[in-house]
């Protein structure tokens, strides 16, 4: 008896530890509406309570039953969030509540459930998915009808289509599922007493959906749905805790073929086979060197029954060993808990299997915990049995090399043959021998060894220089010499084609991860696509190309590799099908397998992106099952990618729509606010001017100088918004020139005067303050939006100070006022565009617009401009550095 590997499957360790921090899904299954899932649900919790457990009621709907409102009331309840939809007023399940009380088990009515429009998701599993993940445990309640794979089956019992589904994925990754029985006689008679709906739905009810015909289907579709569930919780904790199996619980059927020519009568036995007894089947091979040997028409073979056995519903599987397929086969059997195994009885080719036990036999001598049945090969043995082996007959430039190594070999021992005993000198051609196995494969060495042992015959046996042998001693050594060089080039062989696998294999993990890395590094929607057909054209020697919608919604070719003008009519059939079907189509496949492309469907969960199409240079390529499920990853990686790009972009577009809608909405405000303004004040002042009544000489003067200072006002708003404009388009000219700061300053001050008011303003600039080299207009607006942004957040009556110190190459001025100060969070982000500081109840607001212009004419100058806290940590401080003007020197003023 074989021994069996006592360790846990990685595969099954890793899912257990991707579990995490996880909350554990329990769910409640029924066939049908009143079989008593919800009741049962809150027992559980009720339950649960009693044993210490915070649990908490998210939502669950009692439709009016009274046992059911009655156990509901013992327990915590969330408030419902209450949403309006089309007039009317629904309470949803409340997420943030419950993710805000965080208990430690949420009772969740109705997975199937669909949102209100506008809530967080759409689905309430998704829904439960988030709470889920923030580690809070769930139990809820599913009827059958529900589940997504089962809808079409469903609409066919019952005649009625189910809108809302749930993935199978739910259940999948469900840590429980209970299936909640009631006999059909039952559920109706509850039915008819108004414990399921109410009294007017009753007699529609009975006549359509809860009919006994249909409740019975659907009860034997809930049992066979938790059945399943078991049986895969079953098979994961013995592939986690290594258990051997098969455990006598529900049957599998293992159909396992070959190149064999009754490689697709098996798979159709395997189906009669799984339907009449009604239990899952798989279909797999065992790939090993000698099935490499045989060349492209044995892995072709395979490969087409392996495609009938996936379009007849069974689970396909490909493993791979060095030797022992008969072990592999039992150790992947009893993996899958698989009780029954179907295998053809495979002829001997000679050489592979004259001398070896044939798989069937041998899997019937070691599985006796399994029912073998072997399906006997009926067809004589002829052309086809030999074919495969001729295919691996390698090249006359093989046989050449094994020449020149055996006359080599012949050339290194003649000189040592005076010196080393003769049984010695047949190590030399046991390694020429091995160089030819590992070159050139099996057919090879045998050459290389029938080649070694006559020349080592003729050169080194007596009588020499003859095939003749005339010690008995002499044909033991050439004898041993013989089978040596045999089992060497067989092994040599061997180790060859298990080389060629592992390269073969990394270099697909190195293109594929070389793919990824590549695609993880452009963000340009034409790069990713280029980066796709470039390397499915070199990873897979193919012609490759991408098809995707255009702007009229038909399929266009937006990218190819090498370059290719247009596709036929029947290869632009199956594109077509395949994008808007998201199955395969074209060569090799069901659909449209005239085509000379293959096509497959760029698809994610939310849309099929476009579709992909490969032409394979060697047609006996496009059904190789590796080479299938190599393209199917790259084109997953293809589609995550596109989407990626694709929400990069409409982030990228919603971020610029919303600084957009921000900055109009700003820009709105503050023209509403600061045109209107001092608009009424001009107004006013100029109606009460053409009044016809008589104003006093100083009325009249105070009207115009309102006029004149509120035009004023309005002409800075208006020349803010301009230099806002240009700073933006990047149109600003600066007239440059050696100015003395004081000017700037005291034109400004003049300029204010009715702005500042009655505050003192404090100017500390020394007499020898060199001059600046700036535009004194543009530098002149920058004190005058930075003296008014004082002067309208500063208390009346406070004093305003300008000071100016020189620096190194630079003169560093300080406006600063004595008022509430800018808080620290915000002392970058008041140069930013119609950032306004929050302010409390009276305080002045500005239109977001002066401090950011100003920052934009300093820095167009070349210097630079910060907010900081007044000197004794009271008020603002705005510090603004601007450039000295180099003063020539003497040389330079005597030329």
């Amino acid at each position: 008896m074989a021994s069996h590997d006592t360790r846990p499957e990685p595969e099954a360790l890793l899912a257990e530890a991707n579990k995490g921090h996880r909350g554990e899904l329990k769910i409640y299954l029924g066939a049908a509406p009143g079989v008593g899932k919800t009741y049962a649900m809150l027992e559980e919790a009720k339950s649960r309570q009693r044993d210490g457990v915070d649990v908490v009621v998210a939502i669950v709907e009692t439709h009016g039953r009274v046992e059911t409102a009655a156990l509901l009331a013992t327990l915590e309840q969330l408030p419902r969030k209450v949403m309006s939809y089309r007039g009317r007023d629904l309470a949803e399940m409340d997420i943030d509540a419950v993710l805000e009380r965080r208990p430690q088990l949420a009772i969740v009515d109705e997975l199937a459930h669909t949102n209100v429009p506008g809530s967080r998701h759409p689905k309430r599993w998704q829904d439960v998915e988030e709470v889920l993940n923030a580690g809070i445990d769930v139990i809820t309640t599913l009827n059958i009808q529900h589940i997504e794979s089962l809808n079409d089956v469903v609409a066919r019992i019952t005649g009625v289509r189910v809108q809302e589904t749930v993935p199978d994925e739910i259940l999948k990754t469900a840590d429980e599922i209970e299936l909640i029985d009631l006999p059909p006689e039952e559920l109706i008679e509850r039915l008819r007493q108004g414990k399921v709906y109410v009294p007017q739905q009753i007699t529609r009810a009975l006549s359509h959906f809860f009919s006994k015909g249909n409740l019975t289907a659907l009860r034997e579709l809930a049992m066979r749905t938790a059945a399943q569930r078991v049986d895969a919780e079953m098979v994961a904790y013995m592939r986690a805790h290594a258990v051997v199996g098969p455990w006598p619980t529900q049957e599998r059927l293992l159909v396992c073929i070959n190149e064999s020519e009754v490689a697709k009568e098996l798979v159709r036995s395997g189906k009669r086979k799984a339907d009449r007894i009604k239990i899952p089947w798989i279909v797999a091979t065992v790939l090993t060197p000698s099935h490499e040997a045989m060349g492209v028409g044995a892995r072709a073979a395979i490969a087409e029954a392996l495609r009938l056995a996936e379009s007849l519903g069974a689970e396909i599987a490909t493993l791979r060993t060095d030797r022992d397929v008969a072990g592999e086969i039992l150790r992947f059997a009893r993996s899958r808990n698989a009780s029954r195994i179907l295998i053809g009885r495979a002829r001997r080719r000679w050489p592979y299997g004259m001398f070896r036990e044939p798989v069937a036999e041998r899997l019937i001598k070691l599985g006796t915990d399994f029912e073998v049945t072997v399906v006997p090969s009926g067809r004589p043995l002829g052309r086809l049995a030999l074919a495969p082996l001729w295919n691996a007959v390698p090249n006359v430039t093989g046989f050449l090399e094994a020449l020149l190594g055996v006359a080599v070999a012949s050339l290194v021992a003649w000189p040592l043959w005076s010196y080393l005993p003769v049984a010695s000198l047949s190590v030399i051609y046991l390694v020429a021998v091995l160089g030819a196995g590992v070159r050139h494969g099996l057919w090879v060495a045998l050459f290389a060894s029938v080649s070694g042992f006559l020349a080592y015959n003729f050169l080194f046996t007596e009588p020499y220089y003859s095939f003749e042998v005339a010690q008995h001693e002499s044909i033991v050594a050439l004898l041993v010499f013989l089978i040596s060089a045999l089992f060497t080039g067989t092994l040599a062989s061997r180790l060859r084609m298990q080389v060629e696998n592992m390269r073969a294999t990394q270099r697909r993990t190195e293109t594929l991860y070389e793919f990824s890395r590549k695609i993880a590094q452009v963000s340009k929607l034409d790069d990713v696509l280029w980066a796709a057909v470039h390397h499915l054209a070199a990873t897979l020697e193919v012609q490759s190309l991408v098809l995707m919608p255009g702007e009229g919604g038909e399929l266009e070719m937006v990218q190819g590799y090498p370059t290719i003008d247009d596709l036929d009519p029947k290869d632009w059939g199956a594109a077509q099908w395949a994008w808007e079907k998201a199955e395969l189509a074209g060569r090799d496949t069901a659909t449209l397998p005239t085509a000379d492309w293959l096509f497959l469907p760029m698809a994610t969960a939310s849309a099929v992106l476009g579709v992909i199409g490969v032409r394979f240079k060697d047609p006996a390529r496009a059904g190789d099952p590796e080479t299938r499920r190599l393209l199917l990853a790259v084109e997953d990686q293809i589609a995550v990618a596109i989407e990626r790009t694709r929400l990069a972009a409409d982030l990228e577009d919603s971020r610029v729509t919303a600084e957009s809608e921000k900055l109009r909405a700003a820009l709105l405000n503050s023209v509403s606010h600061d045109l209107r303004t001092p608009l009424v004040s001009i107004i006013g002042a100029a109606t009460e001017l053409a009044s016809a009544r008589a104003l006093s000489p100083a009325d009249r003067d105070a009207l115009t100088s309102t006029v004149l200072e509120e035009a004023q006002r309005l002409d800075r708003y208006v020349q803010n918004l301009l230099d806002m404009t240009r700073l933006g388009y990047g149109a600003l000219n600066l007239r440059r020139g050696a100015v003395d700061l004081r000017e700037i300053v005291g034109r400004v001050r003049s300029d204010l005067a009715r702005v500042l008011g009655t505050r003192e303003v404090v100017v500390d600039m020394p007499r020898d303050l060199p001059p600046v080299d700036v535009d004194p207009v543009l530098i002149g607006q920058v004190f005058v939006n930075v003296l008014e942004n004082a002067a309208k957040h500063a208390p009346g009556r406070t004093a305003i100070a300008i000071r100016a110190r020189p620096e190194a190459s630079s003169i560093r001025v300080s406006v600063i006022d004595e008022g509430p100060g800018i808080p620290p969070a915000d002392r970058d982000k008041v140069f930013d565009l119609f950032y306004r500081v929050r302010a409390g109840d009276g305080q002045s607001t500005g239109t977001g617009l002066g401090l950011a212009i100003a920052r934009g004419l300093v820095v167009a100058h070349g210097g630079n401009i910060r907010a900081d806290a007044g000197p004794n940590g009271n008020g603002t401080s705005i510090d603004i550095t601007l450039p000295v003007a180099k003063v020539p020197d003497a040389a330079e003023d005597t030329v």
